[in-house]
């Protein structure tokens, strides 16, 4: 149909004549009210902007030092994030001459995997970057 013709049909019912597919032969267009779609499309990215779920990465860090209480509330609080729905990165942080005992380190982190096992998986496993040994938690499904 020419443009002309369709610009007409498109005022006659008080509507909107939109190009669809500028690029395609002919091209083609729709007619609309164009402030309805708009609306209705603005409608559809909220209703899904609202039930997607943002999972935060949370970090917990450890000295090789720890005692036994602080080691069950540092536990209880990755606990805590993990039923939430977050991740958890796990960092056993090294100073001074420590490093050598990086042995004490992965201790740890198993400890920490044993003992969360029933609600979270090992993403990421443990490793050495720096003076820091990471793993990554992240809920079970």
């Amino acid at each position: 149909m020419p443009i002309d013709k369709a610009l007409e049909l498109a005022y006659s019912q008080k509507l909107d004549l939109i190009l669809v597919a500028p690029n395609a032969k002919p091209p083609v267009a729709k007619i609309m009210d164009y402030g309805k779609y708009k609306y209705e499309l603005s409608k559809k990215e909220k209703k899904a902007k609202k039930n997607q779920k943002i999972i935060e990465v949370k970090q917990m860090k450890f000295r090789i030092k720890i005692d036994e209480h602080d080691y069950q509330t540092k536990v209880k609080h990755i606990k805590r994030f993990i039923e939430s729905g977050n991740k958890v990165r796990v960092v056993i942080m090294f100073r001074g001459r420590e490093l050598a005992f990086a042995d004490k380190g992965k201790e740890i982190l198993d400890r920490i995997k044993e003992d969360l096992r029933d609600i979270a998986v090992v993403e990421k496993q443990p490793k050495l970057e720096g003076r820091d040994m990471w793993m990554m938690l992240k809920p079970k499904n």
